[in-house]
C-alpha cells in the first residue's frame, strides 16, 4: 500500500504534499532527504488520523509526473485496510464485531496503530466482511 505526494521545488526548498492527507506535508532541503521526510510525515499522519478513530482516504492513483510513491509500512497497511473495508462496508466496529464473533473493543484494538494482530485473527475479519485476506512476499524493485 502506497500514497502519493505531489513534489515541487521553489528556490533552496522540496516540497511534498500528500492530495489524499488533508493538511499532510513536509519539506527538505535536498530532493534526496525528501523521501525520508514524506515518509515520516505521511506515517504520522495516518497513525494520528486512526488514533482519533477516523477513517482516512483510501490512496488513489494520481500519475507519475510530479509525484512520488510513499509506501506505509506493512503493520499500519493493514490497520487502514481493516478500517477502510469496514467502513465501506458499512459497519460499525461493534456490528463487525458481532459478526466475527468478539467484542467491540477487539476491533477498536485491531484497528489502532499499535495493534499486532495475527494472521488467523484478520482472516476471521475478512471473512466477516466478505473479503479474502492476502499476504504475500514481493520481491524489492
Amino acid at each position: 500500500m502506497f500514497y502519493q505526494a505531489k513534489v515541487t521545488h521553489d528556490d533552496d526548498t522540496w516540497l511534498a504534499e500528500f492530495p489524499d492527507c488533508p493538511g499532510c506535508q513536509t519539506e527538505a532541503d535536498t530532493e534526496d532527504e525528501l523521501l525520508a521526510m514524506a515518509k515520516e510525515a505521511l506515517h504520522g499522519w495516518l497513525e494520528v488520523s486512526m488514533e482519533h478513530g477516523d477513517v482516512p482516504i483510501a490512496p488513489r492513483h494520481h500519475g507519475v509526473q510530479g509525484f512520488m510513491r510513499v509506501d506505509v509500512p506493512p503493520d499500519l497497511a493493514v490497520r487502514l485496510q481493516l478500517r477502510l473495508a469496514r467502513h465501506n462496508a458499512g459497519l460499525s466496529q461493534d456490528a463487525l464485531a458481532k459478526r466475527v464473533g468478539v467484542t467491540q473493543q477487539q476491533i477498536a484494538k485491531l484497528e489502532h496503530p499499535e495493534s499486532n494482530a495475527s494472521i488467523t485473527t484478520l482472516a476471521k475479519v475478512a471473512a466477516a466482511l466478505g473479503m479474502t485476506l492476502d499476504v504475500r512476499f514481493e520481491k524489492v524493485a
